[in-house]
């Protein structure tokens, strides 16, 4: 009779402060722009990248700086692009100055973001916009929006070199309380796709089969959680 055992999903808190984030060379740039606010050359900006590259982190980094130099009392919102709607430009600038507009995409209110952008422009707001794509090269269908967003200083964020997937992955394996050993890392390295995301999802599912097992983090933890996600992803080929 098998020993494994569903695990019960509990909540991990990733740590996002300042101090918990990682510059390299591949996001320095946006690390910069973010810490070099309020003195922005526009009132709005972009950090664009791939999934998991640390947009959100950086995120509330700027909205940690926002409280603390505004003493603005509570944190300032966050706001998915495809949930604006056309009341909500006038009513979000009335409560918030300053905002984070997430996940910028097409597939969204474009009246809604027209107004958004025109209002807080106007009148002295500030936006911070994340987006897997750089704003320029989003289709935008409605011209005038295309025109706007096509002059916000954006910042990619790029895939990690070695040095930062290994901080990345300890500090992902600390933030649900693992501690893996430098010879587990160098394996991951030598394994793995190179990209946040996958490291994101790997950690997520080593943590899953060591609690299955109710096993310490091992080699063969690690080579089961990437054969896991090896048969996921072939099978969402079909």
């Amino acid at each position: 009779m098998s020993t494994t055992q569903l695990p019960l999903e509990f909540y991990h808190r990733p740590y996002m402060s300042k101090d918990d984030f990682m510059p390299a060379a591949c996001n320095f740039e946006a690390y910069r722009l973010i810490d070099s606010w309020p003195v922005w050359t526009y009132f709005a900006a972009c950090i664009y990248g791939p999934e998991g590259c640390g947009k959100t982190h950086l995120a509330n980094i700027f909205s940690e700086k926002v409280s603390i130099i505004e003493h603005y009392p509570y944190k300032i919102p966050y706001i998915k692009a495809q949930e604006l709607t056309l009341e909500m430009p006038r009513q979000l600038l009335s409560k918030h100055f300053c905002l984070i507009v997430e996940d910028l995409n097409n597939n969204i209110n474009q009246e809604a973001l027209f107004n958004l952008y025109n209002i807080y422009r106007d009148e002295g707001g500030c936006i911070l916009f994340t987006s897997n794509e750089a704003p320029a090269r989003i289709n935008f269908s409605l011209p005038d929006l295309r025109s706007r967003m096509n002059i916000v200083p954006s910042i990619e964020i790029k895939e990690p070199d070695d040095d930062l997937l290994s901080a990345l992955l300890v500090k992902l394996f600390m933030d649900r309380q693992i501690t893996i050993t430098p010879d587990l890392i160098k394996y991951i390295l030598a394994n793995m796709q190179r990209s946040f995301s996958y490291a994101r999802k790997l950690v997520a599912e080593t943590d899953r089969v060591s609690l299955a097992n109710k096993r310490a983090v091992s080699l063969q933890i690690i080579k089961e959680a990437m054969s896991n996600l090896a048969d996921k992803r072939q099978g969402e080929l079909f």
